[in-house]
């Protein structure tokens, strides 16, 4: 008995430093390699609602993701960078995240699988990359670790709560983690149970209401919801689309999966799936079904459904659990006689996240934004804004929303014309605020195109596209800060828009 107090008491004493060293790490590495500019167009609207909140016209995209939007704004209060405040919420969740997987890992396995489980995630490469950038993915991981954990203690009050908090952050946390909040339930009392969904309805209506009154209503907000899921997934999923892209998706996971867990994903071949031998077969059982009920409605969703490999992010809330049991199965592999190879698996996640040619790499990144920057200042040198608007595509990098952001001054349309519920608009910027027009917006001389990274394959459609509609005989190519860049009058404009891409 007292031999029992006393490993509870070190097992508290080391836990109690190895979270605190976890979250140091995990804080200093996303730190040290965070972004500079918004990173993708998503960074960007994000960005823009913390001056208004419309996600109308997708600031942000629709569904709105309100308490992320409230937070960045009271963090943008005291940073005064957009940027920069997006990026520490990203940076704070990284810590939290690396916490809550580490709690749950020992609840399931113990104190050295927990170790390792904060190590993988550590250097875990797409979970390292989100903790840098101004996206909500990690945000989501986060929450998703939390309730994972609450769940499994069954705290009903607690888990239902940090759904309903989720939700805000990001809705569609609502539809892939409520089945794990009503599985952890399961064996409560009747009581509980209504008690559990009563506070989820009641966390998630204190955001949903004031959030929809914003949108300009229910009408607009579920409009605008609707316009972009007919745009985008609503075209691609299993029901509507070859099956052979339900099979590109489950590649993409499986590619995905390299990414985020790097050298670690190899584990499970190294060692059967087994628990320690003082593990009952009952408590192995239950730690797999929970497992997949946490698992399974995310993978049936982006393997059906809607998933890109650029949106690889989408995939870490499901990333927890799978750290724990990874977690395990290194504590289970690694011996003194491997610590120099299990250094250099981790150095080789490290350079994975350093210069692997993926988007999700800190060199991608770099690029990326050294040709922002080269392209921003470039651009006035040959087109002012009194007499030229840009024309910016959409993107996800380098596109219309980069182009409104970093050069506000300008006016910028978006080509091609969206189809709304109401319509087919134009989104325009100026100022860094959007609004939608029914045409080209008239009273400027000429064009300029904002350009894509030319090794994309966005840019060869858009530049064929332009060419094939408009004609080199209305273009022009001139070259500025090594850039080149496509100019045009700004009446042939009305030839490209009015043509339906």
């Amino acid at each position: 008995m007292a031999l029992d107090r006393n490993r509870a008491r070190r097992h508290e004493r080391f836990k109690r430093f190895d979270v605190p060293v976890l979250m140091l790490i995990t804080g200093l590495t996303r730190y040290l390699f965070r972004s500079r500019y918004l990173y993708d167009i998503d960074s960007v609207n994000f960005a823009l609602a913390l001056r208004r909140f419309d996600p109308t016209v997708h600031q942000p995209h629709p569904p709105g993701y309100f308490l992320y939007v409230c937070l960045g704004r009271f963090v943008y209060s005291l940073i005064h960078d957009a940027n920069s405040a997006l990026v520490a919420l990203s940076i704070g969740a990284s810590c939290g995240a690396v916490w809550m997987i580490y709690l749950l890992t020992c609840d399931w396995f113990g104190l050295k699988a927990a170790r390792c489980a904060g190590v993988l995630f550590v250097f875990s490469p797409l979970a390292w990359f989100h903790g840098t950038v101004a996206l909500t993915y990690i945000v989501e991981t986060f929450f998703a670790a939390t309730l994972g954990w609450l769940c499994w203690k069954r705290s009903v009050v607690g888990s239902a709560a940090v759904l309903g908090l989720a939700a805000g952050f990001r809705p569609s946390s609502l539809l892939f983690l409520a089945p794990l909040l009503l599985f952890s339930l399961w064996k409560a009392s009747w009581r509980l149970r209504l008690s559990g969904i009563a506070i989820l309805t009641f966390v998630v209506l204190l955001w949903f209401i004031p959030m929809v009154r914003l949108s300009g209503g229910f009408g607009a907000w579920s409009s605008s919801l609707m316009s972009l899921w007919n745009t985008v997934p609503g075209r691609q999923t299993v029901l509507n689309s070859p099956i052979a892209n339900s099979v590109a998706r489950f590649l993409s996971i499986l590619a995905a999966c390299g990414l985020c867990f790097g050298c670690a994903a190899m584990l499970p071949m190294f060692r059967p799936m087994s628990l320690r031998a003082e593990t009952t077969v009952k408590a192995s059982r239950e730690l797999v079904v929970f497992s997949l009920m946490w698992i399974a409605p995310g993978l049936l969703f982006f393997t059906f459904v809607f998933l890109k490999f650029v949106n690889s992010g989408y995939l870490l809330f499901l990333s927890p659990p799978v750290f724990a049991w990874l977690g395990f199965l290194a504590s289970e592999w690694y011996k003194p006689g491997r610590r120099a190879l299990a250094a250099a698996c981790l150095g080789a996640n490290c350079l994975i996240f350093l210069w692997a040619p993926v988007y999700c790499s800190y060199g991608q990144m770099r690029d990326f934004e050294r040709q922002l920057e080269s392209v921003v200042a470039s651009l006035p040198r040959i087109a002012s804004p009194r007499d030229t608007m840009i024309v910016g595509f959409d993107s996800h990098f380098m596109g219309y929303r980069h182009a409104g952001y970093y050069l506000p001054n300008y006016l910028t349309v978006e080509y091609p014309a969206v189809g709304l519920a109401s319509g087919r608009w134009i989104f325009t910027m100026r100022d860094r605020d959007t609004k939608l027009a029914a045409e080209v917006p008239r009273g400027y001389a000429k064009f300029v195109i904002f350009p894509l990274p030319p090794e994309g394959s966005d840019y060869r459609g858009y530049m064929e596209a332009i060419r094939n509609k408009l004609g080199d005989n209305h273009l022009q190519f001139p070259l500025s800060g090594g850039n080149t860049f496509i100019t045009g009058p700004a009446s042939a404009l009305s030839i490209l828009f009015d043509a339906h891409p």
